[in-house]
């Protein structure tokens, strides 16, 4: 069973399915609606823990009665949570997303991490014995130099989802083993895919891909460069499709890099057939 560290970002998400997304001083009945927790960690803490290894979250959530439903959800899929704000009163970060129900567009509004700084666990050496790789989302980005630059010295792998581009991710690059970035992240200078991956390739990142959606995933690394298609799917709700991709690519880090990008690929698509991010755990391949 592989074990993992997921390092980010933790909300809660409140997901409703909608006709359109309203426009001005407009109110619309959603179709449905479902609650969970959310965040690019977390969702990948869970996609892993679902497919079959032992997760931890290192987050900041809180004692607001609203954490309440992060725990629960996380804690029913298996996914441990090391919380390094546990004092704090303020309500957690909460997601409002508006998912589109013809395309599976999705709007999102959320504070993210912003304001919120994390300190480190004394013991993180021990919560890295025996792990076997670290993910990072790029939020509490202090907090994920840290625990990069101490996995690195302990030989622990690292995989970094970028999803745009942050303030620190510079510095978070070189101790990075395999990155995988969403079509929006734009390292400066950057105008292309193929921008990225150069740049990514000479700030030390070994291993490195551009996810764009359903067209097929542009990787690069020491096995050579190429692309991996992604299998087609009637989509229902992209949301968390990129933060699922990262959770099953950690979970099948140890295959060879295009064999881990094409498994990875398979269970994002299956989690796009379905609204939420949770259903189509019902489905997964293991």
């Amino acid at each position: 069973m592989p074990r993992s560290l997921f390092v980010g970002l933790c909300t809660l998400d409140v997901i409703q399915l909608v006709e359109h997304v309203p426009g001005p001083n407009e109110k619309v009945t959603a179709l449905a609606q479902t609650i969970a927790a959310g965040g690019p960690a977390a969702n990948a803490a869970a996609a892993f823990s679902h497919l079959g290894g032992r997760a931890t979250l290192l987050t900041g959530i809180g004692g607001h009665p609203l954490a309440a439903g992060i725990t629960a959800d996380l804690g029913a899929l298996g996914v441990h949570i090391i919380d390094l704000n546990p004092d704090a009163a303020e309500p957690p970060t909460v997601s409002s997303i508006l998912v589109t129900d013809s395309t599976g567009e999705r709007a999102v509004a959320s504070v993210n991490a912003t304001g919120i700084d994390l300190e480190p666990p004394q013991d993180l050496e021990e919560l890295l014995e025996g792990v076997d790789s670290v993910e990072f989302d790029g939020h509490h980005m202090a907090l994920a130099i840290h625990v990069a630059e101490t996995a690195r010295n302990a030989g622990v792998p690292t995989v970094f989802d970028g999803g745009s581009w942050k303030p620190g991710t510079e510095k978070l690059l070189p101790l990075i083993d395999v990155a995988v970035c969403s079509a929006d992240f734009r390292p400066p200078g950057a105008s292309s895919h193929e921008d990225v991956l150069r740049y990514l390739l000479a700030s030390g990142v070994p291993r490195a891909a551009v996810s764009r959606g359903d067209a097929p995933i542009l990787w690069t690394g020491p096995e050579g460069t190429g692309s991996v298609a992604v299998p087609q799917v009637e989509v229902a709700d992209t949301l968390g499709a990129g933060d699922i991709l990262h959770g099953a690519l950690t979970y099948y880090l140890g295959l060879p890099f295009p064999e881990v990008l094409a498994r990875a690929a398979e269970v994002a698509t299956l989690a796009c057939a379905s609204f939420g991010t949770r259903t189509w755990m019902v489905k997964a391949p293991g």
